[in-house]
C-alpha cells in the first residue's frame, strides 16, 4: 500500500503518517527530511538534484507512507499513492496545535527537527497562512481529479474512518 499525506503546518500529517506506519507496517518518509539535510549545527538545504533524488529513492520502496505540505515535486509520490489524504484542519485548531507544540518543545517534553525559536513559531503562523491561501486550493483542485483515491477530512480520526471505509470497498 501507498499512501501519500498532506495538509499545513499543525494539521497531524505526521502523527497520523506515524500512526498508520506502524498499525500498517509502511516506511514512513517525511518530505522536509528530502529538503534538509539534518545537521547539530543547524539544518542544510539539499540541492533540487539531491531532494527528488531522496524523494525517488523512497518511491522505489513497494509500500510507503509519504507526508508533508510540499507540492508540485511531490507529484510523483500523488501519483503512484494508492491513496491520498488532505488533512484540511480548520485554521483556528492548527494554530492552537502549533502553540501548543511550541511550548511543548520548549519545555523539552517534545522533539523537533529544528531548533523551537520565536523566529520558528512566526514563521510556522505565516506557512500556515500561505499554506491557507495559495496551497490548499492548488491542493483541492488536485485532489478532487482522482476522488478514487483521495481523502479530504478536517480530523485525522475522520480521515482513518473514511480510509477504511475505501478500503474495504476496493
Amino acid at each position: 500500500m501507498k499512501i501519500y499525506i498532506t495538509g499545513s503546518v499543525g494539521s497531524g500529517k505526521t502523527t497520523l503518517a506515524k500512526h498508520l506506519a506502524t498499525e500498517l507496517g509502511l516506511h514512513h518518509f517525511e518530505t522536509d527530511n528530502f529538503v534538509w539535510k539534518r545537521a547539530p549545527g543547524g539544518d542544510i538545504r539539499n540541492s533540487v538534484e539531491q531532494r527528488n533524488a531522496h524523494l525517488a529513492e523512497a518511491l522505489m520502496w513497494p509500500e510507503w507512507i509519504v507526508e508533508g505540505v510540499h507540492m508540485d515535486w511531490t507529484d510523483a509520490a500523488i501519483d503512484q499513492a494508492d491513496w491520498i489524504i488532505f488533512l484540511d484542519i480548520p485554521l483556528k485548531e492548527r494554530k492552537r496545535r502549533i502553540i501548543k507544540r511550541f511550548l511543548k518543545q520548549i519545555a523539552g517534553a517534545e522533539s523537533a527537527n529544528y531548533k523551537p525559536t520565536f523566529k520558528m513559531l512566526q514563521k510556522m503562523f505565516t506557512w500556515n497562512r500561505y499554506f491557507e491561501e495559495k496551497m490548499k486550493p492548488v491542493f483541492v483542485k488536485k485532489f478532487h481529479a482522482c476522488p478514487d483515491k483521495a481523502v479530504i477530512a478536517t480530523s485525522s480520526e475522520e480521515a482513518l474512518r473514511i480510509l477504511s471505509e475505501k478500503i474495504k470497498c476496493n
